[in-house]
């Protein structure tokens, strides 16, 4: 068994494979249960979005990096943000806004917000 092992449990076989990981794992492993995080076709959807509305949105989003335009969606889609304080005190700096710890059903709402946005604007978005 290697150091991480990530079992999707969507099937009797699959909790099977995932009780036997547990059963086999040594001392002092963890095992974590958790709902699942964004999958690869949506974070290529989201990716394939923003581009799609750079391009057609010069003007607004166009200006902003994708990884800026990500970060303002996420805002509307009302994401947890936090600011620490930087280490001189001087100031606080934002810390947050990770759409990888998105659940599918969160980032399936944060696709939604982005669709909106490209519906308001007359732009016809296309899964990439």
């Amino acid at each position: 068994m290697g150091q991480q092992t990530t079992i999707r449990l969507g099937s009797k076989f699959a909790r099977s494979r995932a009780a036997d990981a547990v059963m086999e794992a040594p001392d002092g492993y963890v095992c974590v249960l958790r709902e699942e995080t964004r999958n690869d076709r949506q974070n290529r959807a989201m990716w394939g979005y923003i581009k799609q509305l750079r391009e057609a949105l010069p003007d607004t989003l166009g200006q902003f990096s994708p990884e800026d335009c990500k970060l303002r969606f996420m805002n509307a889609l009302g994401s947890e943000m936090r600011f620490l304080p930087e280490l001189d005190g001087a100031g606080m700096f934002p810390v947050g806004y990770r759409s990888s710890t998105l659940t599918t059903e969160q980032f399936s709402a944060l696709l939604e917000i982005i669709a909106a946005y490209a519906a308001r604007y007359g732009v016809d978005l296309t899964e990439q």
